[in-house]
């Protein structure tokens, strides 16, 4: 799951203010899901950009909106697309990027892309990849230290964390201290023994 949030709305007017006849694309995949791009946020951003004086020609939510194939694919979903002179997305930056790529009308994003999470147990958890395209994840018990570490330590704690609290968010557990319980719940403490070198991958291992 790719985590989003809403932009500001302010910021956003400002984004299409020497724009009109404004079309909405949501995302029924990720944005939908952290409240971001779904309907009922689709339609509340359609309510709140016309109140605010712009002209909104329609509105459309695909499956995914970093999915999607074609212009066309967009008009037979809705073929008022066709009226805008503004699109607005409401998903992550691939689904900015994909809809940019299959139109020439200027595209603007609604939300701020800030890391690849997941859900569980009906919790939304961020940062759990850092995308490095070198997962050493399986030396970490599991744990992406790259992702979830704030200072992306791979050998062990900063030593600033307290009673198993991050030094820098000590409202969150310090992901050494878990990448540890984890490592020794699987009888594989001797992982830590590894030191990490920034350039290395797994296959110099």
């Amino acid at each position: 799951m790719i985590i989003s949030s809403a932009k500001s709305f302010e910021e956003i007017l400002k984004l299409l203010k020497d724009e009109d006849d404004i079309f909405i694309i949501g995302c029924n995949a990720c944005a939908a899901k952290l409240h971001v791009g779904g309907e009922p946020e689709v339609n509340m951003m359609q309510q709140r950009l016309e109140v605010n004086g712009k002209n909104v020609v329609g509105w459309v939510i695909p499956s995914a909106a970093c999915s999607v194939a074609s212009f066309d694919s967009l008009v037979e979903k809705n073929p008022a697309i066709r009226e805008a002179k503004a699109i607005l997305v409401m998903a992550c930056g691939s689904g900015v990027s994909i809809i940019a790529g299959v139109t020439d009308i200027p595209v603007y994003p609604s939300n701020n892309t800030e890391s690849l999470g997941g859900r569980s147990q009906g919790e939304v958890i961020p940062r759990l990849c850092a995308m490095c395209g070198d997962c050493t994840v399986y030396y970490f018990g599991g744990i992406c230290p790259r992702g979830q570490c704030p200072k992306q330590l791979l050998n062990g704690p900063c030593g600033g964390s307290l009673y198993g609290k991050c030094e820098v968010d000590t409202e969150k557990d310090c992901v050494w201290d878990r990448i540890c319980s984890r490592l020794e719940k699987m009888g594989r403490p001797d992982l830590m023994e590894k030191v990490w070198l920034a350039e290395e991958t797994p296959s110099d291992i």
